[in-house]
């Protein structure tokens, strides 16, 4: 190639680049304004919803639309009420995540609106969106009953059981173990807590690394908030094991591997843990523990078949 062809060549290289580049620019652009524009019709919308008397202000007179007017959520949020109005007609301003968490408060937004709310700003919602605690349908209950024999529960990211059916109750023979009086029982807290004798899981070894980096995974999302910051402490105060595989900053997916777990009554049971979603509850799950043979199956039904209150070993009473 002669020196002319390479210089075409090289110059053809870089127009394709910047065209790519041109066109990856205007994508981003484009996305930021159409959060932007989505952004100014939320905020409205919001405003449009909550009345004076809702928020403790005297209803006034003479308004031209419903809800609050600009100058008042302004006033709410201790913001300016240029910056405020700039910001609900979607202007290129910046907005940080203690003024959005501000604005979020003085339009009384729930924990999901208020996740909304911050990704169409564009700022992280990990701590500062202060999602509501989960909040799973009570109906959630009989479908966990109506998979019986197969042991099954609802879990929030925590491992705090929030319902189960009677064979998982039978499964975790530790259920009076809990981190503190009232609170509710956690898979986790039992599996690092009871003693080696009494540990409902066999194969401990191998899932406790796994359940810790599923928590770590999850906590990521919640880094700084008072009730997860708890939790970390309890369990580590608790457990020499659970700070090993903290510092280990392992994350990893919730995801079925086989569990073993053994009952005095009904022996090993080989089982593989499912999990199933919840819409409207993303801090929550369904696990199903599922047999994976004949000889397991029938001992899952032999647990079905026992009286309620599961067991505890000597060693925990």
């Amino acid at each position: 190639m002669t020196v002319l062809g390479e210089f075409a060549a090289t110059a053809a290289t870089a127009a394709k680049t910047a065209t790519i580049t041109t066109a990856a620019t205007a994508t981003s652009a484009n996305g930021r304004d159409r959060r932007r524009t989505e952004l100014a019709r939320f905020l409205k919308a919001c405003r449009a919803r909550v009345t004076p008397e809702d928020v403790g202000l005297p209803p006034g007179l003479r308004r031209r639309t419903p809800g609050l007017r600009r100058e008042e959520v302004a006033q709410l949020a201790g913001v300016g009420v240029t910056w405020y109005t700039w910001l609900e007609q979607g202007r290129p301003i910046n907005a940080s995540d203690q003024v959005l968490l501000a604005v979020a408060r003085a339009l009384r937004l729930d924990g999901t609106e208020r996740a909304h709310l911050f990704r169409l700003a564009g700022v992280s919602a990990a701590v500062s969106a202060e999602p509501d605690p989960p909040v799973v349908d009570p109906t959630m209950q009989a479908i966990v009953d109506a998979l019986a024999p197969l042991p099954a529960a609802v879990n929030n990211t925590r491992f705090d059981v929030l319902m189960h059916n009677g064979p998982y109750r039978s499964l975790f023979g530790a259920e009076r173990m809990r981190p503190s009086e009232g609170a509710p029982f956690n898979s986790l807290w039992c599996m690092l807590t009871a003693p080696v004798c009494c540990n409902p899981c066999l194969n401990r070894d191998e899932a406790l690394p796994r359940m810790v980096a599923v928590l770590r995974s999850a906590y990521g999302r919640h880094v700084g908030e008072p009730a997860w910051e708890a939790h970390v402490q309890r369990l580590s105060a608790a457990s020499g094991l659970f700070r090993e595989l903290w510092e280990r900053q392992e994350v990893a997916p919730p995801e079925g591997w086989l569990r073993l777990f053994r009952h005095p009554e009904v022996g090993v049971l080989q089982l593989k843990a499912s999990y199933l979603t919840i819409p409207g509850s993303p801090e929550c799950y369904v696990v199903v523990y599922v047999p994976i043979g004949p000889e397991d199956r029938a001992r899952v039904e032999r647990l079905d078949s026992l009286p309620p209150g599961g067991w505890v070993h000597t060693c925990l009473v």
